[in-house]
């Protein structure tokens, strides 16, 4: 008796011959509507943000229309400056607050950082900083400064 020479793929070949081929997948497609075209989904988003800069414009330190216009001018709509159109609407509310409300995928921080830019621009960033005091609320405050001069003259 002979050693029985034993081919460990082939057992794997044979059980891959015998089943057979498997189900391809197909797509789905949307029932089509009346007009014959397919029915698209879409999913609507509405978001809204403010920037709440009241106090630095009491103090007169910060201009609310200046701003309202560097948002229209910079805000990027499918990657190009200037395509707002009514996806993204700005307005000024009242004491120093800017509404920004989009309907499409916008993010805050986003928001955030052309905030920080138009503060480095009118250097005005060395004093205020933009907080977020809730979802889609940003408040422009004053850092909290500490005045060593007037301790040591107080000693």
């Amino acid at each position: 008796m002979g050693p029985q020479h034993a081919t460990p793929l082939l057992g794997f070949w044979d059980s891959r011959l015998n089943n057979p081929p498997l189900e391809q997948k197909t797509a789905r497609v949307a029932a089509p509507n009346k007009g014959g075209k397919p029915a698209k989904v879409t999913k609507k988003s509405l978001q809204q943000f403010i920037i709440n800069a009241s106090q630095p414009a009491g103090d007169k330190i910060f201009d609310v229309s200046a701003f309202e216009k560097f948002l229209h001018d910079k805000i990027k709509v499918d990657n190009r400056v200037g395509n707002l159109g009514d996806v993204v609407q700005i307005s000024q509310q009242g004491d120093g607050k800017i509404e920004v409300i989009a309907h499409t995928e916008f993010s805050g921080r986003y928001l955030k950082y052309l905030t920080k830019k138009f503060l480095k621009k009118q250097q005005l960033r060395d004093w205020l900083r933009v907080v977020s005091t809730g979802k889609g609320v940003y408040e422009l405050r004053f850092f909290n400064v500490v005045n060593d001069a007037e301790d040591d003259d107080d000693e």
